[in-house]
This record gives C-alpha cells, structure tokens and sequence, in this order.
C-alpha cells in the first residue's frame, strides 16, 4: 500500500428514515425504521479503509454529542482525527429519507464541519505518497473555503489531490472552484456536477472538456452514471466507459462515496485507472444492497464479487433489476 488518505471534507450524523414514498406537503409518514449514522465524508473514509488504506481526517467535528458519536464512529474503523474538536459548535446533521425505490432525500444542517481556519488545519501534515481528498460541501461554506482552498493550493506537487464538487457545486463561488479544480490531480463527479462545471454535453465531450479547460494538472476525470457505471478519460486521451453491475437496490445513500474511496483505495496500489474504475464500480454495487450509507465492502468481498462476475455464468449476487451503484 502507497500513501495514506488524507480526509479533508466533512463528516456529519445521518438520522435514516425509512419510508415507502415521500410525504405530500402538509402531510404525515410514519418511517418502518429507523437509525442515527455517521454520515457525509465518513462513507467514503470507511470505502477506502476498507480495502486497506489507512485513512486519517483532517476536517472538522464538534464538541457536543454529535461531534462524540463521530469521533466513536472514526475509532471503531480506526481512522485517526488530526484535528481537536471545535470550541464553539456541535457537528452537523442530516435527515436522509430513503424510500421504497432506494432513492434518497436529504435536509442537512452544517455545524463544526462548516467553519475551518488555516490555524485549526495546523496539525494536518501531508508526505510525499499521500491522497489528500477534499468535497463540495466544505467548500460550498462561508466559514471554510477560503482557507480550504488556500490549503489545497499549498499542497506539495507529490501529493495527488482528488476532489468530488456534490450535488452542492453550484453553491461553491466560481473563483473557489476554479482553484481547487486547478489543484486537482483526479476529479470525481455524476454527470450533472460535470454539466454544472463544463456545461451542457454527453459524457465523452464532459470529460474532455473538464480535462482541458478545468483540470489542467488532473491525470484523469471520472464521470459516475448509476446503473452505467462510469466514464473515465485519462489525461493522454484514453477513455473508457466502465459499465455497472446490475444487483437489487436496497439502498442508494453514499454509494458515490463508497465509489470514489474504493477508487482512489485502487489507485495508491498502483491499480490502473481502468481497473480501479471498474474495482470501484464493483464496491458501489455491493454497497447498495445493504442498508446504510457506511455499507462499503471489503477488498476481499470486492475480489469475491468480481471473481463471480468474470466466471463462467453472467449472473452475480442479488442480480435483479438495476445497478444504481454510482449516483
């Protein structure tokens, strides 16, 4: 294994609601079930320590119960937190109704994750061989991304950059954004945030354009398309669609996380990029049939998962009727 992961995106508590279908406005659902998660950037910490990468947190969480669940939540996975905890504010939280056809709302609420400052970012050290990650959502506040992006900018050239701009890219200043996609050594996104980027396009022109008028130090751009699994160009001009695996959706919450930690997990073993690609289509997959958003697997699942897909009959564990692995 090269390098650790270097997390320096937020990490907030999921309350899971389970529901057959979203309550009409005015009205009332009562859920089957439900449960208080880690969630935000925990899934995709979780992805990569799972497949064998040590992973450390760079960001922010709080010093009141949420920031204490977290901080649990890191231990049992033991990912370290570099940072203490914040003086001034609890972490934040979201409310994720995920309803009968696995599909997943959200109403978050940011806490100690939303406010960073270079001074509080002083004992996150980086080494050559390290992966530093970083997402839209710090980025999308006020409180964080300017000494977010100052970070980011001051990162030693060995040191690969992967970023993934969220549902949330269009709340990030443009000028931030730009920076940061400077910086990026690898950039993942769904074809939406790419569209937001780069504008309107199929994925192959996305992908082209996001290399080269966004990303100019970037090796690659990958593009998740849920049940067609991902589109990835590499800086050199070669592209490939990797296609998905089509299992029962049960669950589609932090399946593009599990997605981008399996992948850059692949990369620092020296993976190639087509591989690591299809390794973190495979992960994604397995992850949405099981419920809850840390529900990354294993290398070992992943290897297992494969192996059945590449043998003698097409079918793999719980195929049925879609592959939503990569939202």
């Amino acid at each position: 294994m090269n390098g650790r992961l270097v997390h320096i995106g937020s990490a907030v508590v999921d309350y899971v609601y389970r529901i057959d279908a979203l309550p009409a406005s005015g009205t009332e659902k009562t859920a089957s079930s439900y449960a208080q998660v880690a969630g935000g950037g925990f899934n995709m910490m979780v992805a990569a320590a799972r497949t064998g990468m040590t992973v450390v947190f760079g960001g922010q969480l709080g010093a009141g119960p949420n920031g204490d669940f977290l901080r649990a939540a890191f231990a049992s996975e033991g990912i370290e937190t570099l940072t203490p905890p914040s003086p001034v504010m609890d972490s934040g939280n979201c409310v994720a109704m995920i309803s009968s056809d696995a599909e997943r709302t959200f109403v978050s609420w940011p806490g100690a994750e939303s406010i960073l400052s270079l001074a509080m970012m002083a004992s996150v050290t980086v080494v050559q061989g390290d992966w530093v990650f970083a997402s839209g959502y710090t980025l999308s506040y006020p409180g964080s991304r300017d000494a977010l992006t100052s970070w980011i900018e001051a990162l030693p050239a060995d040191v690969a950059f992967v970023f993934d701009p969220t549902p949330v890219v269009s709340d990030i200043p443009r000028s931030i954004l730009s920076r940061v996609l400077a910086r990026t050594n690898w950039l993942s996104c769904n074809a939406t945030e790419a569209a937001e980027i780069a504008g309107p396009g199929d994925v192959e022109s996305l992908a082209a354009r996001l290399l080269a008028d966004h990303c100019p130090q970037a090796a690659g751009v990958v593009i998740r398309s849920a049940a067609k699994g991902c589109h990835i160009r590499l800086a050199g001009g070669a592209q490939q669609t990797i296609p998905g695996f089509k299992v029962e959706a049960v669950d589609t919450n932090g399946a593009g996380d599990t997605h981008i930690g399996a992948f850059v997990s692949a990369l620092s073993r020296a993976t190639q990029p087509f591989e690591a690609a299809r390794y973190a289509n495979a992960a994604a997959a397995i992850s949405v049939t099981r419920h809850g958003g840390s529900s990354a697997p294993t290398d070992a699942e992943i290897q297992t998962f494969l192996s059945q897909a590449d043998g003698p009959s097409t079918d793999v564990p719980g195929q049925t009727r879609k592959a939503h692995q990569t939202a």
